[in-house]
């Protein structure tokens, strides 16, 4: 039988049947008894359907089984409607947070959110090369990218980028977040306010996120400021949990007995350390300041409550949506980086 083409969805041969649903478009309108061009339309532009025919083709459709053939109707009108995610991690809830916000709000405008795990930097160019000859309508990603093979394609493509998290240095293309270095100098600065003079840094090892590097050097920017040693730092293996905040922890206070202050990475290495600090005998604040980084759910649970950084994943999953959807809708006054701004938020641990 001759292919013919209705509404921008090629009616599928015995292979492709064998591959999808089985149900072809011309299936479901002998089924209703209309036309296939009223089924395209149904599902492509359901205004221009009377509201009973369109009732009754979704109906027979959903009972058959049939899915519209996207990928046809993709090359028709130019998009996929879809909008991609790449991130590190799905275990921090901040990058979840921030998922979660970005999906509501791309689903609001019609598209569909896929996510991708890039979790080293080899990984990397893999990815994006898979993803924009998938054509994605956008690429958000969690982070920034590091291997200039990634970031070179990405700049040669038509694809709205937008970069989060961290927002300084050169973008690809958009750029949703704040200062991780003025972040990680607000959160050191707040112990030397609190009179700490020893302090130390439990630092993330995982050079793929920049971000950790940025809030190390704002460490760096407010112990200098104020006279102070910035060099004890521990560095703990990435993914090593609440277990590496506390051997960080104990690391620190063997090599330096009159350590008073610690600002950690993550929140889940001020945990660690505030559990190895129990065990201790070691009272926080009183002997030990803890501040954190990311203001987890746990932060407001533990005694004595974690001082920590206040990271806005929400609102970098909506502002990351506004700039895709803007530059797809043809926004000429885009705004190319947006800061979303932190904020500390002080509990008991220092």
């Amino acid at each position: 039988m001759r292919d013919q083409v209705l509404g921008g969805e090629k009616e599928m041969g015995s292979e492709q049947k064998r591959r999808g649903s089985g149900i072809t478009m011309s299936d479901v309108a002998r089924a209703v008894g209309v036309s296939a061009m009223t089924v395209s339309n149904t599902f492509r532009n359901p205004d221009i359907v009377q509201p009973e025919t369109r009732k009754r083709v979704l109906a027979i459709a959903s009972k058959l089984g049939y899915v519209p053939n996207s990928i046809a109707g993709n090359l028709t009108s130019g998009q996929s409607r879809v909008i991609a995610v790449v991130t590190p991690s799905i275990r921090n809830s901040n990058f979840a947070d921030m998922i979660i916000c970005l999906e509501r709000a791309l689903t609001r405008a019609g598209y569909h959110l896929i996510i991708s795990m890039v979790e080293t930097d080899e990984k990397e160019l893999p990815a994006m090369t898979a993803l924009v000859g998938r054509r994605v309508d956008g690429i958000v990603i969690a982070g920034n990218i590091l291997t200039e093979s990634a970031r070179e394609l990405l700049r040669k493509t038509t694809i709205p980028v937008v970069e989060t998290w961290n927002i300084n240095g050169p973008a690809i293309d958009m750029v949703a977040g704040f200062s991780e270095r003025d972040a990680g100098e607000s959160a050191t600065r707040l112990l030397i306010e609190s009179g700490c003079r020893r302090i130390g840094l439990l630092c993330v090892d995982n050079p793929l996120h920049s971000r950790y590097g940025e809030r190390q050097r704002g460490f760096e920017d407010a112990l200098k400021r104020a006279g102070l040693d910035s060099g004890l730092v521990v560095r703990i293996a990435d993914k090593s949990g609440y277990g590496g905040g506390a051997t960080g922890i104990a690391d620190l206070i063997d090599r330096a007995a009159d350590l008073d202050g610690v600002f950690c990475m993550t929140d889940v290495l001020a945990v660690g350390a505030l559990f190895e600090c129990q065990r201790r005998g070691i009272q926080v604040p009183s002997d030990l300041s803890i501040v954190g980084f990311g203001d987890y759910e746990i932060a407001k649970q533990i005694p004595p409550g974690l001082t920590t950084v206040h990271s806005p994943g929400d609102r970098i999953g909506e502002v990351a949506a506004e700039l895709i959807l803007a530059r797809l809708n043809g926004d000429p006054g885009v705004n190319r980086r947006v800061d979303t701004g932190f904020h500390l938020v002080r509990r008991g641990s220092a």
